[in-house]
Parts: structure tokens; C-alpha cells; sequence
């Protein structure tokens, strides 16, 4: 930066009472800077504040009504002063009162009768620091904004990375509709639901659940690992077609895994998307899979989406069957509390049974979708005979 043309374009505001002061530091400044007086403290504060604020203020101390003490302390105490340099132009020498002005934020002290050379010289000295200070602040505030709008980019294309990681999935099992966009909602709800309680208040915080958000989406990638003989099959599963289906939990998170290792560092959301999409099927007594781990063992997050995940399959449609009436979901849910589902994530669930009721009505399946998907179904050979 060249700070001897930012010095030869400055505006200087010479504050003082007296009118020969005015006009002896007006002729002084005159021939290199922009001069701008003011012949007290108010009229002072408003050219300051003005849309073209000086670059430096000399500022003389005794005056009428507002003293210089006075008029500094207010330039500092506005953000939108608070950066102008001030340097008190006064007759008082004494030690203290120098102190007193540097302590209120003032860069310097000159004291009259003033040498025309010193003056000079600090006031070059101080528009020269200023306009370093104001380069630094202002790339400062350019590399937050960049940082910022980088951040705000990263983060978009790592909620579309997962979207369509999750679409390719859905595509696979033309069954499930809007199905990751509920289940995504479901689970906040039930999270902000349950972040005060004494059980979960220690996982659950804010940022915790903006980052179970956007992992639930991933719960089934694991689906395209699974054949299509069995993964579009119509009608029941034969047992050791389901234990083949079983797998897409593990192949879930092997996925997800497998994409945390290519970045070479762990990375928060993928190890709450690891969970989900591993241990989302456990049940609370036990008896789910893939490992048949059960109660606290099964981490919070895949408790969380068990019941978001039965829960949208009961109610919604499918090609092969109507979806549940909601009271009777919700009754099945209650049912499970303490076998399939962790009992305080059933109670959560049946206080804000409302909220999962208005989040699938947001989010229904059309029926252009139903019928898409019935399309589907026949040109993949397969009769629309499914069971639940």
C-alpha cells in the first residue's frame, strides 16, 4: 500500500474553540491534507459521524461545554468512530493529563504552542499507522467473509453428497417414496424433543442434532449392496432371502466407512451415519439385527431412528398396500415401548405423535409417485403382491 498517497488524500478535522487556533492549523495542514474544522464538541461528534468521516482528528482539550476528554471518550465509545485516531492538542503539560488522554484512547499528545515540524510529523506518522491498521482490518474481514462463504459451500455440497447418496439408494427399492425426507424430520423431532431429558441431554446438544440430521438420510445406502432378485422380490421373504437383506445394515456402514477412509480423518456426521445405518434395526430386548445388541448398547442415534423408521413404514403407501391409519401406528409404536423401542423414545414419541403426523402430511407420497412406482415394479418383472 502506498501510504504517502493515502496521507496526500486524507482529511484531517482540527477541533478548537478558538478561532486563531482554527486558522493557524488550517494554514498549516492546508497544502496536504483535506482540512475540516469544527469549533466545538457537538459540531465535532457530527462530522465524524458524517458519510465522509475525517482520518484523523486533532483535538484540543479545554473547551466550553464539551472538553476534548469528553469528545474523545464518546468518538470511542461509536463503532462507527471508535477507529478514527485522536491526537489532543492542548496547553496543559502535565503528566497526568497526558496519561488520561492516552488511557481514553487518544494516539498522541501535543502540547501547545505547537511546532509546526512535530506536527507534521505525527500527524504523517498516524494516518500512515491508520491507513495500515484499516488495510489489515479490512483484509481481515475480506478472509472471514471468504472463509465464511467456503464454509457455507462445503457444507452445501457435503447435504447434497449425502442427498444423493441417499436418492441412490431409494432408487434401488422403488418402494420408499419421500421415505428419507420424513424419517430426516422424525428424528429432529424426536431429538429436540428429548435434549432436556436426563438420559440424552449429554449427547443431544444443538450441533449434535444438526448432525443427525443430516446423516439419517444415509440409514439404507446400504440397500445398493442388496441383489435385485431379493430386494425388489414381491411377497415374503424366504428365510435365507431375509438373512441376505439383513446385510444391508452392514454393508452400510461398510460404505460409509469405506468413504471416511478415503478422507483420511474421521469425520463427525459419518460416525453418527455409521450408527444409524448399522444398529437403526436393533431392537431394545435384543431380538433385532445385525448383532443383536439391545437397550443402552444400541447407540442413541439408531434408537432414535428405529422408531422413526417403523413408525413412516406403518403409515405410508405402497404400490402393494394401503399405509396404516395413524392411530393404529401409533398404537403399535406403544406397544413396543420396552421390547422394540426405548421407552423414553416411545414416550418422546407419543408427546409429539401430532408433529410426526403433520411432518408425513408435508411430505406424502403423490399419487403420480404411486403410480411411477407401480411402473417400475412391472418393467422389473415383479407383481405388485408384496407384504408388510
Amino acid at each position: 500500500m502506498d501510504m504517502n498517497a493515502f496521507a496526500e488524500r486524507a482529511t484531517i478535522l482540527v477541533v478548537d474553540d478558538t478561532p486563531d487556533n482554527l486558522k493557524l492549523m488550517s494554514g498549516l495542514l492546508k497544502d496536504l491534507y483535506r482540512v475540516k474544522i469544527a469549533n466545538g464538541g457537538a459540531k465535532a461528534l457530527s462530522i465524524a459521524a458524517s458519510e465522509t468521516p475525517p482520518d484523523l482528528i486533532l483535538l484540543d482539550i479545554m473547551m466550553p461545554e464539551m472538553d476534548g476528554y469528553e469528545v474523545c471518550e464518546r468518538l470511542k465509545r461509536d463503532p462507527a468512530t471508535r477507529d478514527i485516531p485522536v491526537i489532543f492538542l492542548t496547553a496543559k503539560a502535565e503528566t497526568q493529563d497526558e496519561e488520561k488522554g492516552l488511557k481514553m484512547g487518544a494516539v498522541d499528545y501535543i502540547t501547545k504552542p505547537i511546532s509546526p515540524p512535530v506536527v507534521l510529523a505525527r500527524v504523517e506518522t498516524h494516518l500512515k499507522l491508520k491507513a495500515a491498521a484499516d488495510f489489515l482490518r479490512d483484509k481481515s474481514a475480506f478472509l472471514e467473509q471468504e472463509v465464511s462463504k467456503r464454509t457455507r459451500e462445503l457444507a452445501a455440497i457435503q447435504d447434497v453428497t449425502i442427498l444423493a447418496m441417499a436418492s441412490l439408494a431409494e432408487t434401488r427399492d422403488s418402494d420408499t417414496g419421500n421415505h428419507i425426507r420424513r424419517t430426516q424430520f422424525y428424528v429432529r423431532a424426536l431429538a429436540e424433543r428429548l435434549k432436556t431429558h436426563p438420559r440424552f441431554a449429554a449427547t443431544l446438544d444443538d450441533a449434535t442434532i444438526d448432525m443427525l440430521f443430516k446423516s439419517a438420510p444415509l440409514h439404507d445406502i446400504g440397500k445398493v449392496g442388496i441383489p435385485d432378485r431379493i430386494l425388489l422380490k414381491p411377497g415374503r421373504f424366504e428365510p435365507h432371502e431375509f438373512e441376505i437383506m439383513k446385510t444391508h445394515a452392514i454393508l452400510g456402514r461398510q460404505a460409509i466407512e469405506h468413504a471416511e477412509q478415503s478422507l483420511g480423518t474421521p469425520v463427525a456426521f459419518l460416525t453418527c451415519a455409521k450408527e444409524i445405518a448399522q444398529w437403526h434395526h436393533e431392537k431394545w430386548d435384543g431380538s433385532g439385527y445385525p448383532d443383536g445388541i439391545g437397550g443402552d448398547g444400541i447407540p442413541i442415534f439408531a434408537r432414535l431412528m428405529a422408531v422413526a423408521d417403523v413408525y413412516d413404514a406403518l403409515i405410508s403407501r405402497r404400490v402393494y398396500k394401503e399405509g396404516m391409519p395413524y392411530e393404529k401406528a401409533v398404537q403399535i409404536i406403544l406397544e413396543g415401548r420396552g421390547s422394540h423401542f426405548d421407552p423414553d423414545i416411545v414416550d418422546a414419541f407419543i408427546d409429539i405423535q401430532e408433529d410426526f403426523r403433520a411432518i408425513a402430511a408435508r411430505y406424502a407420497d403423490s399419487d403420480s409417485d404411486m403410480a411411477k412406482k407401480k411402473d417400475y415394479l412391472d418393467q422389473a418383472g415383479c407383481a405388485a403382491s408384496h407384504q408388510p
